[in-house]
């Protein structure tokens, strides 16, 4: 029916599609074919959700009268539903007898139907419900993608697939402020051409996930695929009293409280830095930028030491930016210098906790436990914005900003603490 779907051999269908070829003299490919297109599918959906990322908050305040903290609010609720969201759609995986596929398809589509919506959203509860559906689509994919990425890739080869993908990833955000920069500057209707545009764009992704990531995926390294199991939510709760997955889970959580907002962070540099208004969207560029260059090798890196210790190590690297930031040190100099940072962070934590995540779930619950330590860094982040929204109102930014720095300094101490007999071990459970 599918292409995804028609590349197996023999009575087991599409299942054996995703076994990587152990015949005698032949290696598996360090990175699978499936993690390359789910890597092409994110890089398709980010360049049409970053287009109307680009655009919607001038959108939402010029066009629609919003205020900002209101669009801060807005977007704030809206992500903190999509990370709830993520806890079933990992489940809902894992319960189909590994169905990923099919939920990971929903929320993409759910996200791909939201862009066209956005030409009738005029009013605000309208925008709201709309921005509501489309961060539940992003909430449902995450885990089922992450799952599929860890079972189609070797154990030793995790971090450096989830180091692709990230990059993949990355450059669709990449592209997709500079195509909705193109899509304002050659038409009359601007807002609406660019969520069409973007609308069309996230049709392509979804047809990509359908005709090339196969729908069953086998754990790479085994001879037979395993048998169907459909674990409950008692079960998939019931994944942190494994302690591996628990101090993790805690670990991610704690310092995602003292991660800063990219936002917060631009800003702050913009400020401290005395950059020029007009080089502001740059910012977010710079980051991503550099998280493209460094997510492969440092994916890499992750699998040769310890993934924990990387992860680990990426929020030492933050908190140097941090330092940067606060230092009498100014200029584009030390602007480049905290984005080379701010980048270096994310392509050292965001693919490494997923792969240090695989390696402590089994497989049939790899949909769950991914969606577990997802959302409580997520949550986490969600609550250190709100918080350190509250401090920069009270005590102002380059305050808020040192007491962030510092109480960093103490939760990557803790987690070094928690998770120092597990540095250098990466097991996969049976």
């Amino acid at each position: 029916m599918y292409l995804a779907d028609s590349r197996s051999t023999g009575s087991r269908g599409t299942e054996a599609a995703a076994v990587p070829d152990t015949r005698p003299g032949r290696r598996p490919a360090a990175v699978p074919a499936t993690v390359l297109a789910l890597g092409a599918v994110s890089l398709i959906t980010d360049v049409s959700s970053e287009m109307v990322t680009a655009v919607l908050p001038l959108y939402v305040v010029a066009g629609l009268g919003l205020s900002p903290l209101g669009f801060g609010l807005l977007d704030g609720v809206n992500n903190g539903v999509g990370a709830l969201v993520r806890l079933a759609g990992g489940h809902l995986a894992d319960r189909g007898g590994r169905r990923h596929k099919i939920v990971a398809g929903l929320g993409y589509g759910l996200s791909a139907l939201c862009k066209p919506l956005l030409l009738l959203a005029h009013t605000l509860p309208v925008l709201g419900a709309v921005l509501a559906v489309d961060r539940t689509g992003k909430g449902l994919r995450t885990a089922p993608r992450d799952a599929m990425i860890s079972l189609a890739t070797e154990p030793a080869h995790r971090g450096r697939a989830f180091g692709v993908h990230r990059a993949m990833d990355t450059t669709g955000a990449l592209l997709g402020p500079l195509l909705a920069f193109a899509v304002l500057r050659a038409t009359v209707d601007g807002y609406d051409a660019v969520f069409a545009v973007s609308g069309c764009v996230a049709v392509l992704g979804v047809l990509v996930l359908v005709l090339f990531v196969p729908r069953h995926i086998t754990p790479a390294g085994a001879v037979q695929p395993p048998e169907r199991e459909r674990p409950s939510l008692r079960d998939a709760l019931g994944l942190l009293r494994r302690p591996e997955l628990r101090r993790l889970t805690f670990c991610a959580a704690l310092l995602g409280l003292t991660t800063v907002s990219d936002s917060f962070l631009y800003l702050l540099l913009q400020r401290e830095g005395n950059l020029p208004a007009h080089l502001f969207p740059l910012l977010p560029l710079g980051t991503a930028a550099f998280f493209l260059l460094l997510a492969v090798p440092l994916g890499a890196l992750a699998d040769r030491v310890s993934r924990r210790r990387l992860f680990l190590a990426g929020h030492g690297v933050l908190l140097l930016g941090y330092g940067l930031v606060l230092s009498p040190w100014h200029g584009v100099p030390a602007v480049v210098a905290v984005l080379v940072l701010h980048g270096t962070f994310y392509a050292a934590t965001d693919g490494v906790l997923a792969a240090a995540t695989a390696a402590v779930v089994p497989a049939r619950h790899q949909g769950a436990g991914q969606a577990l330590v997802g959302t409580g860094q997520a949550l986490a982040r969600f609550t250190c914005s709100l918080a350190f929204g509250a401090a920069w109102s009270l005590w102002g930014g380059r305050t808020a900003l040192a007491v962030t720095a510092a109480a960093l300094a103490v939760s990557a101490s803790v987690a070094a603490f928690v998770l120092r007999d597990t540095a250098t071990t990466d097991e996969v459970p049976a």
